[in-house]
């Protein structure tokens, strides 16, 4: 399983990534909340390990609850040494599917992970993503609108992907730079401005109304003009 793992103890994280890893599982950390929304909002991941009380703004219980708000429905097991059973019930009515407390054995983690992962999925995972009369297909590459192809270098394809993953919210530069090029620094050019240009232009030639908007002092946000 692909399994994303949101901790803020360095040896915790490090002890756990290690032993899923070994047990055959693709594992990404991040060590924050506000990091591990972003991740866990913008990527696809079968299962998220997270930690109740989290740095960064945004706490285990707010993470959760915003990912469902979102119907993003991908299993959470609440790794956390908040043991009280109130706690454990808050956890459980944010979400959460399960809920291991600290300290654990790692038999009893792996086992609890490995179970949830053979839960049915509620729905198949989206192959196509669709705004307006947009259509970005997942599996072919492609890219149409109103029926009529589009021809997308592979930046652009990833860049609207992320985009479109996000409809109706602003999409910053940083978070850009970080899903789109790998870059965990800002390199100080107008790289991204160029690359949104170059698409907005492909995307709106030849339709009346504009998709993608510019959000001043923020990023960028794709939108039918009607929801404005």
């Amino acid at each position: 399983m692909r399994i994303l793992l949101v901790e803020d103890d360095p040896e915790v994280a490090r002890f756990v990534r290690k032993g899923l890893t070994e047990a055959g599982h693709i594992v990404e950390h991040r060590d924050n909340g506000k990091d591990g929304l972003f991740a866990a909002a913008g990527e696809p991941f079968d299962l998220l390990v997270l930690d109740r009380m989290l740095p960064g703004g945004v706490d285990g219980l707010r993470l959760v609850e915003t990912l469902r708000a979102q119907e993003n429905r991908t299993p959470v097991l609440f790794l956390t040494a908040l043991s009280a059973v109130d706690e454990r019930v808050r956890g459980l009515k944010a979400g959460g599917d399960d809920y291991l407390t600290k300290p654990f054995a790692f038999a009893e983690l792996l086992a609890r992970v490995e179970a949830l992962g053979r839960r049915p999925a509620s729905e198949a995972p989206a192959t196509r993503l669709r705004v307006a009369d947009l259509e970005l297909d997942l599996l072919s590459r492609t890219v149409t609108r109103g029926g009529k192809r589009i021809d997308v270098q592979p930046r652009e394809f990833r860049l609207l992907e992320h985009l479109m993953r996000h409809v109706g919210q602003v999409v910053t530069r940083t978070m850009l730079l970080e899903k789109v090029w790998d870059y965990h620094f800002d390199p100080q050019t107008n790289v991204i401005d160029v690359h949104v240009s170059r698409l907005r232009q492909k995307l709106d030639r030849g339709f009346d109304k504009p998709l993608i908007h510019t959000v001043r002092n923020a990023g960028y946000m794709i939108r039918a003009e009607d929801q404005a």
